[in-house]
């Protein structure tokens, strides 16, 4: 289909079930194909919040779906569309949209997430995209845990298996020569102990030929196993880490710092759950590149 969010885990994890269309090795156990007429409430939750995401984003999530005036998410086509658009909104100034504070954004977006109805230990998790461009946009493909086993963020870890900021600007790669656009995608993990002590590991990576992933439909992938992390693009493997080099700590009763077991954040004790979502500026795509954000975009 056109569209498609595809999870599969190792064939010897699991029991019965045939694979559909899996690689070698790998069964299918979750999908959503986005060919219904509106989004499955069942396997999506659109947040509600004008948090800013812990970046200074620009936009407020909103719940307006499918056939709802103004939507910023909704499905056609085969295909689920995330739109950002440039209005002032205000809502909960909060991550999970509680308590009375609120906050007035510029723009409004969509932030779908299986939290609460669908989490995951290891697998190999496929998203079919075509992602947005213009300075100040920041489409992510990405994991959060859901029950944070191991201290809140980003002790608990984060796995980036997505992100891409100002695609089509003026690029600021290392090398680049001046004409050149914003063309790369990354993937990246965050862990060790909550802020300031965050850190994070990853790296980029360019589509062949100088293509761009707002032009075209790309195979984001990631696989996740005990021990490792690999990352794909239409097949190519760009990146991979390794336990040995990312760590989780939390804090005992004196202040003093306590490594987690070797593995954690991202061991068999952890569950994350999948979001899609489209930020507006924020820390990073307003920084970088041509900075700031394009209402035109």
């Amino acid at each position: 289909m056109p569209g498609a969010v595809n999870l599969l885990l190792a064939a010897a994890l699991l029991s019965g079930g045939a694979a559909q269309a899996a690689p070698p090795g790998w069964e299918l156990v979750w999908q959503d194909e986005f060919d219904g007429p509106t989004i499955d409430l069942s396997k999506w939750e659109l947040e509600d919040n004008c948090w800013g995401g812990g970046n200074h984003e620009q936009q407020c999530y909103t719940p307006r779906r499918d056939r709802q005036p103004g939507a910023n998410a909704w499905l056609a086509g085969g295909l689920l569309h995330i739109v950002a658009r440039r209005e002032t909104w205000t809502g909960p100034a909060s991550p999970e949209g509680r308590g009375t504070a609120s906050a007035t954004l510029p723009y409004t977006s969509a932030r779908l997430r299986t939290k609460g109805r669908q989490e995951w230990t290891f697998g190999r998790f496929e998203i079919r995209a075509k992602l947005p461009a213009g300075q100040g946009s920041w489409p992510a493909i990405w994991m959060l845990p859901t029950d944070s086993p191991h201290g809140r963020w980003a002790a608990s870890g984060e796995i980036d298996i997505m992100e891409a900021v100002n695609l089509g600007a003026p690029s600021d790669m290392p090398g680049a020569a001046p004409g050149t656009v914003e063309t790369r995608v990354h993937g990246t993990l965050h862990y060790g102990r909550p802020p300031p002590g965050n850190v994070h590991a990853g790296t980029w990576h360019l589509l062949p030929g100088g293509a761009n992933p707002a032009e075209g439909f790309h195979v984001y992938a990631l696989e996740w196993e005990q021990d490792e992390i690999r990352w794909y693009v239409d097949g190519v493997h760009y990146a991979s880490q390794r336990a040995e080099n990312w760590y989780s700590q939390r804090q005992d009763a004196r202040g003093g710092w306590i490594d987690a077991p070797p593995g954690a954040p991202f061991d068999a004790a952890s569950k994350f759950h999948l979001l899609l979502n489209l930020a507006v500026g924020g820390d990073w795509a307003g920084k970088v590149n041509a900075t700031g954000i394009d209402p035109a975009a």
